[in-house]
């Protein structure tokens, strides 16, 4: 899913700056007398960890927007782009959310997203090439999908979630890297403030492997989300469409080597699947065959 993967890659980014300029500007407070305040150095990596987290949220609609060069729709030119702006208000007022802002982004790969720090300030764009091959109610079914995220609040959990991650991702890794640098100098300055290379060393390659394990409890969420978004999908817009929508998928996926983007829409699997942001798309379209379309459903699936 391309909002994952856009706010993932953000909020890396930010945790890396932060990292080089905290070790630039000798920020390591938590390091008294030769020993780890660990109090002092939990606090320090949640502000830092959550920091990252909730910057990446903020600008995740503006990243989305310049980096696949969205256009947004604000006054259509077509029936087509008629037709896609009065159906993600439509579906936007029955998830009971505020008008998100809609566009078109110049991919051919069958792809949508949705972004936004909050529900009511969220961006809904669709690929060109969904537009040309799928059927309008299969890009309703979508459209639906993509209003499902946002009415959830993914994003928002996402980012409190990847926040906490980033904070013990941070505090385990400076654990390790001083564990590291205290046994490379012996009982040498067991008193001082100051660290080796080995610290940072070791702190860098800790944050490393514990960033992959993290990724995971990331992706495990986000495998949960999608089927929840999936129902909602299938209540505010049609089942059975967005069954045919996954099943479109599926088909392009055993036609052609799917490019990153697509993989991130639902094409995952093999030994990648605890890193997969996304179900299997069989597993998907059978929890849609199981499923019932009733109105408690709906409030449960926005719930």
């Amino acid at each position: 899913m391309l909002r994952i993967g856009l706010f993932l890659l953000t909020n890396l980014a930010v945790m890396i700056v932060a990292g080089v300029v905290v070790n630039i500007l000798g920020l390591n407070r938590f390091i008294s007398h030769g020993h780890l305040d660990l109090q002092t150095l939990l606090l320090f990596c949640a502000v830092f960890g959550f920091a990252g987290s909730l910057f990446s949220l903020f600008i995740s609609k503006w990243m989305a927007k310049r980096s696949m060069g969205v256009e947004l729709i604000e006054n259509p030119r077509n029936a087509d782009e008629r037709w896609l702006v009065d159906t993600v208000a439509e579906l936007s007022q029955k998830a009971g959310i505020k008008m998100p802002e809609v566009g078109v982004f110049p991919a051919q790969e069958s792809n949508a997203f949705a972004t936004g720090w909050n529900r009511n300030d969220a961006l809904v764009a669709v690929s060109i090439g969904l537009l040309q091959r799928f059927e309008r109610d299969e890009v309703r079914a979508v459209l639906a999908h993509e209003i499902g995220h946002v009415a959830n609040g993914d994003m928002i959990t996402l980012s409190l979630i990847q926040g906490v991650v980033n904070t013990f991702v941070m505090f385990f890794a400076r654990i390790v890297g001083f564990a590291i640098d205290r046994a490379l100098q012996g009982n040498r300055d067991s008193e001082s403030n100051s660290v080796g290379i080995g610290y940072y060393i070791g702190t860098f390659v800790a944050e490393m492997v514990f960033g992959i394990l993290a990724s995971m409890i990331v992706a495990a969420f986000s495998r949960y989300r999608e089927y929840r978004a999936d129902e909602a999908g299938a209540n505010l817009g049609d089942r059975n469409a967005m069954i045919r929508a996954l099943q479109r998928l599926q088909q392009e996926s055993g036609q052609t080597s799917m490019p990153a983007s697509m993989q991130a829409f639902g094409i995952s699997g093999g030994v990648g699947r605890l890193f997969a942001s996304h179900p299997p798309l069989e597993d998907r379209i059978q929890a849609l065959r199981n499923g019932h379309n009733s109105p408690d459903s709906l409030r449960q699936s926005l719930s």
